[in-house]
């Protein structure tokens, strides 16, 4: 790993990059580049597999991604995220650790608060957000 100075050389290297393609400060359309087709097939793989696990972290973001961006964009960000997670643990000699399926949901909590209120309201519901003691953690 000493020849790769981070995960997203790894991850160019690999061909498994996000595009960063951008015009008049808009974002086009990225697409992946060439790298090594045995390594993005395996990614590929994996993050199919990852993506059908129950309470995950990958699991999580390839639902919350295929929702928005359509299933074969989520099964290439899955396939990054994998990647460089394994360059991480290999670099820092250590072991795996998910994060968990509600990672986003607890990052960004204020917000999934926000969305399910108005979502409610638009039902036609009065909705009062109270908070309770045990879910306050």
């Amino acid at each position: 790993m000493s020849r790769l100075p981070s995960a997203r050389h790894l991850a160019s290297w690999a061909g498994i990059c996000p595009g960063n393609h951008e015009s008049a400060g808009k974002r086009q359309q990225g697409t992946i580049h060439k790298g090594s087709p045995w390594l993005r097939a395996a990614l590929a793989e994996a993050a199919w597999g990852a993506s059908h696990t129950k309470r995950s972290y990958l699991a999580a973001q390839y639902h919350r991604l295929a929702a928005r961006r359509g299933r074969k964009r989520a099964l290439v960000a899955v396939a990054h995220s994998i990647l460089v997670s394994v360059y991480h643990l290999l670099t820092r000699q250590q072991d795996y650790a998910d994060l968990g399926n509600g990672y986003f949901d607890t990052r960004d909590s204020q917000e999934v608060q926000k969305r399910l209120v108005r979502r409610l309201e638009g039902l036609g519901l009065t909705v009062t957000v109270v908070r309770t003691p045990h879910a306050a953690s």
